[in-house]
């Protein structure tokens, strides 16, 4: 990895029993790892530990001393990172209470980072459920990218080799959405380098 390479973190966002998320996270971190800009990891949470009831005291003041210590080591891949990418499926309109209390547990983490997003459903391919997550990044301080890539009946979409079935459509979006990423990400690491960002200073 170069020094100029941008840390990429790729969040499975649904917890769900035989959930299709797998198959889209998987197939999509391996061509956002043949991108030149990013060094890519997954984070599935599935595996870390996301209470749904909050402490007294808001993340955005104490997290350090809140946080269960079985979510420090995510915590810290967050902190790390340069963006984000966001795998979410469409629950009920909305976005999984797996992602809710991830991004609520954490706050600095997100702040002048750019996040993409993943999405698959039904008919809606997830679009739905990425447009209130962009309402609730905004709030994170976070830039939410304007492209991103959806999967309408998604167990329609991909054939059996993990892969979708529409190859050239789909690998020329997430081309696009990568490249925007990686624009913004370079961005937005010089800037927080030169003046780190401090919304409330």
């Amino acid at each position: 990895m170069s020094t100029d390479t941008l840390k990429l973190v790729v969040i499975l966002g649904s917890v769900r029993e035989g959930r299709f998320g797998e198959v889209v996270t998987n197939w999509f971190a391996g061509l956002a790892k043949e991108h030149s800009a990013f060094d890519v990891e997954v984070v599935d949470l599935a595996g870390t530990e996301l209470p749904l009831s909050l402490p007294e005291i808001p993340p955005a003041r104490a997290a350090e001393e809140i946080r269960p210590a079985g979510m420090l080591p995510l915590s810290a891949k967050l902190a790390a990172a340069d963006g984000f990418v966001v795998v979410t499926p469409e629950y009920n309109h909305s976005f999984p209470a797996s992602l809710k209390a991830l991004v609520d547990w954490h706050f600095t983490e997100w702040q002048a980072k750019p996040v993409g997003f993943v999405s698959y459903g039904a008919q809606s391919g997830g679009l739905r459920a990425v447009e209130q997550l962009r309402q609730v990044f905004a709030e994170m301080h976070a830039v939410t990218i304007r492209d991103g890539v959806a999967f309408p009946f998604s167990w329609e979409a991909f054939g059996e080799d993990g892969t979708p079935r529409d190859t050239e459509g789909t690998n020329g979006a997430v081309k696009v959405m990568l490249d925007e990423l990686a624009w913004w990400g370079t961005a937005l690491h010089e800037a927080r380098a030169k003046s780190p960002y401090n919304p409330q200073a």
